[in-house]
Formats: C-alpha cells, sequence, structure tokens
C-alpha cells in the first residue's frame, strides 16, 4: 500500500522526520512504563510497520532504533519490550538487519520481517495477547484498509487493558493528490479505489466533488478520518499536522489512538516538546546554511515559547474553573482536553500545574498546586461553598 523512500532519504533527517522520532522518543519510554506493569509477565509488544534502515548515514537513529534502544534500556530494569519491524525494500531490510544485530548480541527482543505490514500483522496481534500492544505505521504513501485498523483496535483488541494504542501517518501529499482525480476525466480509478479502503468507502470523494478549495477538502477528509475512527474503535484519536517548514501545508498526520487518559495526557506533552525540537533543528539548519544572515525564518516566526506558556496558564486556569463549577474534586489526567483546550500538544505538563496554582492564587481553589510528583494525579478540589 505504499511507496519506497528516495535514494537520498537516509543521507540526514528531514524536518518531518525530526519531529515524528521525537515524538516516539518521548512517547514509547513512558508507554512502556505506564503499561509493562499492566502484566504479570512484564511485557509489551511494539510493531514498526514500514521501519526503513533503522538508521541514518548521519548515525542518527530513525524509527527502529529509536525502539530498540528504548528495550535495551528497559530489559535491565525488568521490562521486556518485544519489537517487530516490518520493511519491502530489499537494500533497506539489509541494512535494518546490521543495525538490529548489534542489539539482539544484548539481548533485546527484535525481529525484521521483509515484505508487508499487512502479512505479519496478524500473527503480531497474537503475539501480544494479553500483553500490551503498540503499533507504529509510517507509510511513504497509503497505510492499511480502515477495516484492517478497525478489526485490530476495535474487534480482536477492545479492552482497555491491556493496552492498545496506534499512532500513524496519514498522509497528506496522498489525500491532495487523489483528491485532483476525483473530478479529473483522466482519474486513475483504481488509485481511488485503493484509498476508498483506506477511508472504510467513497465518503471522502464528496469533498473534492466541486474542484475548489482543495487543501480545505483535504484537511476537511483529515478530520473526518480521525473522528470516523474514534467513533468505530471508542478511542480517543488525536491527529497532529507535520510540516517541512512553517505555514506549509502539511506533509502528513500523525494520527494517535488510545484508549487511556494517560495516554491522552503524556501524548500531549511529547508532542508539545517535540514541536519545539522542530523549531531548534530548523534554526540550527537556517543557521548553518544562512552565512551570518540577520534573522533566521525560525526566529521570525517562531511563537514565543514563554508568551505561549503565560497565555495558556490563564486561559486553563479558566478551563479548571469551569470545570469545578460540577461541585466536585477534579483529578487533571481525567479531563485532558477539557482542561488543555486549544494549547493542549502546544505546552507541556507543568504548564497545568502552573494554571493549578494560578486559580489557588485567584482564591478559586483551595488546592495550592503542590504535593503529587506528578502533575497528572493532581485532584483540585472546588472552592468551599458559603
Amino acid at each position: 500500500m505504499s511507496s519506497g523512500t528516495g535514494g537520498n532519504y537516509w543521507q540526514g533527517k528531514a524536518l518531518p522526520s525530526v519531529f515524528k522520532h521525537e515524538l516516539l522518543r518521548h512517547y514509547i519510554p513512558p508507554f512502556g512504563g505506564m503499561t509493562g506493569k499492566q502484566t504479570q509477565e512484564r511485557r509489551v509488544v511494539y510493531l514498526d510497520g514500514y521501519a526503513g534502515e533503522g538508521r541514518y548515514e548521519s548515525g542518527e537513529p530513525g524509527s527502529a532504533e529509536i525502539a530498540v534502544r528504548v528495550a535495551s534500556y528497559y530489559r535491565s530494569r525488568g521490562l521486556n519490550l518485544s519489537c517487530f519491524f516490518v520493511e519491502q525494500q530489499p537494500q533497506s531490510f539489509e541494512r535494518l538487519q546490521q543495525v538490529l544485530r548489534g542489539y539482539q548480541a544484548r539481548g533485546v527482543d527484535a525481529r525484521a520481517h521483509h515484505g508487508e505490514v499487512d502479512e505479519v500483522l496478524d500473527d503480531v496481534v497474537q503475539r501480544a495477547a494479553g500483553v500490551p500492544l503498540f503499533l507504529f505505521l509510517d507509510p511513504c504513501g497509503l497505510c492499511l484498509p480502515r477495516s484492517r485498523l478497525v478489526d485490530v483496535l476495535a474487534r480482536r483488541r477492545p479492552q482497555r487493558r491491556p493496552a492498545t494504542e496506534l499512532l500513524m501517518n496519514f498522509s497528506m501529499m496522498a489525500v491532495r493528490r487523489l483528491g485532483g482525480h476525483v473530478r479529473s476525466p483522466k482519474g486513475n480509478e483504481k488509485s481511488l479505489e485503493r484509498f476508498d479502503a483506506v477511508c472504510g468507502g467513497p465518503w471522502w470523494r464528496e469533498y473534492f466533488a466541486d474542484g475548489d478549495a482543495q487543501e480545505d477538502a483535504a484537511e476537511a477528509v483529515a478530520a473526518e478520518w480521525a473522528r470516523r475512527l474514534a467513533r468505530l474503535t471508542g478511542m480517543f484519536v488525536q491527529s497532529v499536522p507535520v510540516a517541512k517548514e512553517p505555514h506549509q501545508k502539511p506533509v502528513y498526520h500523525l494520527v494517535f489512538a488510545t484508549r487511556s487518559p494517560y495516554g491522552l495526557w503524556v501524548f500531549g506533552d511529547a508532542v508539545a516538546r517535540s514541536r519545539a525540537e522542530w523549531w531548534k533543528t530548523l534554526e540550527l539548519k537556517e543557521e548553518q546554511q544562512g552565512q551570518g544572515a540577520l534573522f533566521t525564518k525560525a526566529s521570525v516566526l517562531r511563537p514565543d515559547p514563554q508568551v505561549v506558556e503565560k497565555e495558556a496558564i490563564p486561559a486553563m486556569a479558566a478551563n479548571l474553573e469551569e470545570l469545578l463549577r460540577r461541585g466536585r474534586p477534579i483529578k487533571l489526567v481525567d479531563h485532558t482536553l477539557e482542561l488543555f483546550g486549544p494549547y493542549y500538544g502546544q505546552v507541556t505538563e507543568p504548564v497545568a500545574r502552573k494554571a493549578v496554582k494560578y486559580l489557588h492564587s485567584e482564591g478559586k481553589t483551595p488546592t495550592t498546586g503542590t504535593g503529587e510528583k506528578r502533575t497528572r494525579e493532581l485532584v483540585v478540589l472546588p472552592p468551599a461553598r458559603g
């Protein structure tokens, strides 16, 4: 269902990959830590369905090496992260195996399959019976049909525990390209039908029927795809656009699905941290290429993190105040999206504690915002009546 990466893809990380890999680096460790205790085996299964070479020519880790590094770290702490990797391109598969051998020699449970992810998906799901499962699907083109995803997430893994989570690349480049086929007399019907399968039907074609506002139509398709996945699986679903440059069209959306409020909370924090690294990398690259330019694009266009946080604190405090009007104590992690509002994925976890302290300073909660080691575990009390 996907096309291979270009010949220079593995020379060094492009900005979308910087964001994506930072997200994995910030999220996989807490996922293993949070869910690994759900079974006596202390085992977690991880599938990277489009693993690539595992490592860039620059020596930077790709998605596969990020995962086995986490597995190596957790192995010394009594947690077994069983990693399954799939790669279709023969040369990339050989290089992937070379990367994995070094970790396998240290006892990491890492296995590679040469072929399509659909060929091994059922087997991996079976191997994950009774233990947590994380699916990372990052094709360069179209992903698995929606029916396959829903079968795994809603029929075969419908329970909250052991956990099942998904992080998937939903290609906006493919949506735009195929959207152009909808009204064209030369449109490729087979390609359209393949995307029908990805979307679970031809409903997406209606968004491109009039031929106007193609970008708005593409974003609407991505949003509706995520809404339908949430409805069909009963999971929290969040979609994060990822672009090559500031204010450019996203090349894809990273779609995250979880049943856990903790997963939703930690993912938002990971997105915010990955976004900061994306800007930092952009500025560094521009400085290296700019040969002494006075200003970089990143320095001009990046929202000031301190300003964003300053705006977020009272806004989140107001959201919390609204929640407390119900008259009951509020555990922060149980109300992630309501608490963060539009700042979800924009600010990190500590800002939530600052919002609690701000509300306390306003005399609107007796909770001081101190005490709990983890901000997400804070229980905020409503103001005393009378």
